[in-house]
């Protein structure tokens, strides 16, 4: 039979323009079935002739690289090994002289073979590691001035994710053990739309919590003690996170005192006293403000010719990343529905008076004369790039960055305007003060991949390379790209030319295409290798041969091939590269740590008649879309093979370390392992294969050496060597994480974050945020938590 599938199959891909390899191995799989059928030991020679064959093919191929070897040779090196043990008796049987103790020990060498094959799999492969020297950096005063506080998303509005705790070190780290676990009661229940993403703040010695429903809870950081919680009754049908708040402190004589600001998923901006948890009063209308006024969008039909213009609907606008403050402002973007409509709401970001809650700026791009409220009647630019990410503020040169969406839908770009095209997909900067334009700068040139910026900038002072110092933004994109500029002025500070990219197949009616797309040259790109045939994989043989035969199916002519009524391979995929996760920049060392996915995605456009059914709206950012207004809806998934695997070889997520003084990749390690990942109504993997696992959440840093991170998709927090890129540490959690850690040192606490996922396989206590606190072995107290589930730190 698996000599019949690979004739067929192989013939299909031979007539594709691929790889004749599996029409050949099939054709003397058969051969040599059919002889062992009529008891010829020929057979089992025919098949050692096809697995010599086999081996060589695989070599010439993959090279020694490891996991591109597996499908191509663990198999048939286990089968070679069985055919030599059986020979003996198989010539015996034939009267001929068995040779018995050469065939066994060959066949006992194949085995061990196997049996290297597969204790090979729970090593990490494809490490890199740099001997690149530490060029010392300096820690910067917002850093300085936040102490051992997490006051922001990033720690700080420079957006970092860095610490100068040194209590824990890659000496001591390994002596971690639980302190103290607190729950919050929130359920995470993913069935409703619901994802604990939140890395919480941490001020005066409370760990301050937002649950996927906007939930906030503040526990004593010492005890784990739930001071109070706060719940909103969010209504919001789709996309529920809260990855983040906000921390003010007022003038001296505030009524309120020092605040937490948080914005629901339902649009509402709400001030809580950050002691006791009470609405402060005086902060907009009785504690809130209405982020849905001035807002409006057009009824989603298939024809919006005279469509209806209403308030925004139930899950086309959302707050999902969080408010950022400074300068006594609160600044927000918002999150719109992707790829539902054209006339969603606006994307326009707004600052409001951190105090009063009074709006002091809006920056609407489709009409700049809109500089607050519209007047009554009118309402924000309806369908322009929005800014669903992290926005970072330097507040001593006065300005906000704002990594900039698209104007959605997405996938069809010929219905845009030129504000759309020119800010989609860009670095938007902003002045503090009035919400007036800097300057800014496009990293895709007419977006029609979803390749809008999904992570925060990064604000750091880098080696200049003549012993000073540049004031660099860091911008990391789902292309893999990593642009580099001075935040005073846009302008690249490592270099970005334009490169071609491939053109059209003629098949979409109305669209447009930009011929070139800015690449950064001097920093390195990173989970965007081109793919070819050879990069397919799989978990069998015949797995590989449908994913081969599947990539020569598709449209594929590499990065940026363009979108068309055939099924077209992206990759990246619309995931990344990178994504919200950010990164982590170590300023003792100029070390920036990041967290990347490698999956491809395949999508094309389906002609509006073609579409049917559109009574179902469907919030994702996979499978079918509508794309109303446009002549086309769209369809995407992921790039699996049959048995569900990634069709591409792995690794499928990597952590990488990236010298910001030469723009070398310093480290590289697998982003986790196969463990816990889900195996249908089989439960969840056991096995431990160092494969490299796609993940979402980012890492911490601290000044002690040591990179924290919790996000992959087995349940453990990791601590890396920031110098070197070795696993110091892991410790297990009882589910996996969506967030990003976060650390702080009061008394000599430290606490990092995870979360807790609502899964049937898991006891009741389990679909509860959880919040589990460590204690260090040593006689020093040394503690640890993870908020929104489970985690590990320092005390």
């Amino acid at each position: 039979m698996v000599g019949l599938v690979l004739i067929a199959g192989g013939a299909y891909l031979i007539s594709l323009g691929g790889s004749w390899y599996y029409g050949i191995a099939g054709l003397l799989m058969l051969v040599s079935a059919l002889l062992l059928f009529r008891g010829r030991a020929v057979g089992l020679h025919v098949y050692l002739a096809l697995f010599a064959g086999t081996s060589g093919w695989a070599l010439w191929e993959a090279g020694l690289s490891f996991w591109p070897l597996v499908p191509r040779l663990v198999a048939p090196v286990f089968l070679a090994g069985l055919a030599l043990l059986l020979l003996p008796l198989a010539r015996r049987h034939e009267g001929k002289p068995a040779c018995a103790r050469g065939l066994r020990l060959g066949g006992v060498g194949m085995m061990a073979v196997f049996a290297g094959f597969v204790a090979l799999m729970f090593q990490p492969h494809d490490v890199v590691q740099n001997d690149l020297p530490i060029v010392p950096g300096e820690v910067s005063a917002a850093t300085e001035t936040s102490g051992e506080s997490w006051l922001s998303w990033g720690k700080t509005g420079e957006g970092l994710r860095y610490s100068t705790a040194e209590q824990i070190t890659p000496e001591n780290v390994g002596e971690l053990e639980i302190a103290w676990t607190a729950r919050t009661g929130f359920v995470a229940d993913q069935s409703q739309s619901l994802q604990d993403q939140n890395t919480p703040l941490y001020v005066d010695g409370t760990l301050y919590q937002c649950a996927a429903g906007s939930q906030v809870t503040a526990l004593d950081g010492t005890t784990g003690e739930i001071k109070w919680q706060f719940d909103p009754k969010g209504a919001s049908p789709y996309w529920k996170r809260c990855r983040t708040m906000g921390y003010y402190e007022p003038p001296a004589g505030d009524a309120c005192g020092p605040r937490i600001v948080m914005a629901t998923t339902d649009m509402r901006l709400i001030s809580l006293k950050a002691e006791t948890g009470e609405v402060c009063e005086s902060f907009g209308e009785g504690g809130t403000v209405d982020l849905a006024e001035g807002m409006t969008q057009l009824t989603p039909q298939s024809d919006l010719d005279g469509a209806a213009e209403v308030s925004p609907l139930p899950g086309f606008l959302a707050q999902t990343t969080g408010p950022f403050i400074g300068g006594g402002k609160i600044i927000l973007g918002g999150w719109v529905a992707d790829n539902v409509s054209t006339g969603e709401p606006s994307g326009v970001v707004r600052a409001f008076d951190a105090q009063t809650g009074e709006l002091a700026w809006a920056w609407d791009l489709g009409n700049p004369a809109i500089t607050g409220l519209p007047t009554e009647g009118e309402s924000y630019t309806k369908g322009t790039p929005n800014v669903w990410s992290g926005i970072a503020i330097d507040e001593e040169l006065g300005m906000v960055y704002l990594p900039m969406g698209n104007a959605t839908p997405d996938y069809y770009g010929g219905a845009r305007r030129d504000i759309d095209d020119e800010y989609g997909a860009a670095l938007v900067a902003l002045n503090l003060d009035d919400g007036r334009e800097a300057w800014h700068f496009s990293t895709v040139h007419h977006d029609i991949w979803d390749y809008d910026l999904p992570a925060q900038p990064a604000l750091a002072d880098i080696p200049d390379g003549k012993g000073g110092t540049d004031k660099a933004i860091i911008q990391v994109t789902k292309r893999g790209q990593i642009f580099v500029l001075d935040r005073r002025t846009g302008t690249p500070l490592k270099k970005v030319v334009e490169k071609p990219v491939p053109a059209s197949d003629g098949k979409i009616e109305g669209e447009y295409y930009s011929e070139t797309q800015p690449y950064s040259v001097e920093m390195p790109t990173i989970a965007a290798d081109h793919l070819t045939e050879a990069s397919m994989w799989g978990a069998t043989p015949i797995d590989q041969m449908l994913c081969r035969i599947m990539f020569r199916s598709y449209r594929y002519e590499g990065e940026f091939t363009t979108q068309s009524t055939d099924k077209t391979l992206m990759n990246p995929g619309n995931g990344g590269g990178f994504n919200w996760a950010s990164v982590s920049y170590d300023q003792t060392r100029n070390r920036m740590m990041v967290v990347d996915m490698r999956m491809p995605t395949v999508n094309w456009l389906i002609p509006r008649d073609e579409y049917g059914d559109t009574s179902e709206l469907v919030m994702n950012s996979h499978g079918r879309s509508p794309q109303f207004g446009l002549p086309y809806g769209h369809d995407l998934h992921n790039f699996m093979s049959p048995l569900g695997v990634p069709c591409i070889t792995p690794p499928w997520g990597m952590v990488s370390a990236i010298d910001l003084a030469t723009g070398q990749i310093a480290w590289q390690q697998p982003a986790g392992t196969s463990e816990d990942t889900p195996l249908g109504t089989l439960g969840k993997s056991p096995l431990k294969a160092q494969i490299g696992m796609p993940g979402m959440a980012g890492l911490v840093s601290t000044k002690s050496g040591l990179a924290f991170h919790s996000g992959t998709q087995d349940y453990y927090l990791r601590a890396y060597d920031t110098e070197t890129g070795e696993v110091l540490w892991k410790g297990r959690l009882p589910s996996g994480s969506q967030s990003t850690p976060m650390t702080y040192a009061d008394d000599l606490h430290i606490r990092f974050p995870s979360k807790e996922q609502a899964l049937a396989c898991f006891n009741s206590d389990d679909y509860q945020t959880r919040i589990m606190h460590h204690r260090h072995k040593s006689t020093t107290d040394t503690r640890v938590v993870l908020v929104d589930g489970f985690g590990y730190g320092a005390e």
